[in-house]
């Protein structure tokens, strides 16, 4: 097993950029286990109500019936990752009081809120795809049923590049996904 200098890896960024198959990766190299940041969200949203939680509830209840562009649906996305941001300062908390060692990696984290967490116990590193057309074939590689997933690969494209400007405003690591083959390897170094 390899060495770690850190107790909880954070690894966030758009959909369809390959944190989870590199993140699967670091977890046989560390011998650690892994959460996922989206799991939090379905947690969240089953335990409370619009009213308590309107970000988290959104689609539910304002994306019927509306052509929605990828701007704004980055909006929504923002608004919801947010929300979450004390859930995710919970779990970090609980993994450096008394829990075991994790990778945690999904979509729900922002870099202002992953600035405040990082210290000598924690890493965060984000993943960004600027290219919309590997997006595409990373997710119909994915979900081959689904078919091209045009408008899901706009969004994670402009999520993407935001985090990334905002990862560097606050001197948080942001690389790209490709090559995916070196992935795990770039992510262990920018969380060393």
């Amino acid at each position: 097993m390899t060495e770690r200098d850190w107790h909880v890896l954070l690894v966030a960024g758009p959909s369809g950029t390959g944190k989870s198959t590199a993140c699967a990766a670091l977890m046989r190299r560390y011998g650690i286990g892994a959460s996922e940041l989206d799991d939090l969200e379905t947690a969240v949203q089953a335990m409370t109500t619009p009213d308590q939680q309107p970000a988290l509830h959104y689609w539910s209840t304002h994306a019927a019936g509306r052509d929605w562009t990828a701007e704004e649906i980055v909006d929504v996305t923002l608004g919801a990752v947010a929300a979450l941001a004390p859930a995710i300062t919970a779990v970090v908390a609980a993994h450096l009081n008394h829990g075991p060692p994790v990778i945690m990696e999904g979509d729900y984290l922002l870099p202002a809120h992953a600035a405040t967490l990082v210290g000598p116990e924690v890493r965060v590193v984000f993943v960004y795809e600027p290219d919309e057309a590997q997006l595409i074939a990373n997710f119909l590689d994915r979900e081959p049923d689904e078919g091209p997933q045009t408008m899901r690969a706009q969004v994670s494209r402009l999520f993407g590049e935001w985090l990334r400007v905002e990862a560097s405003k606050h001197g948080l690591p942001a690389i790209p996904a490709r090559p995916f083959a070196t992935l795990p390897d770039r992510i262990q170094t920018a969380a060393s």
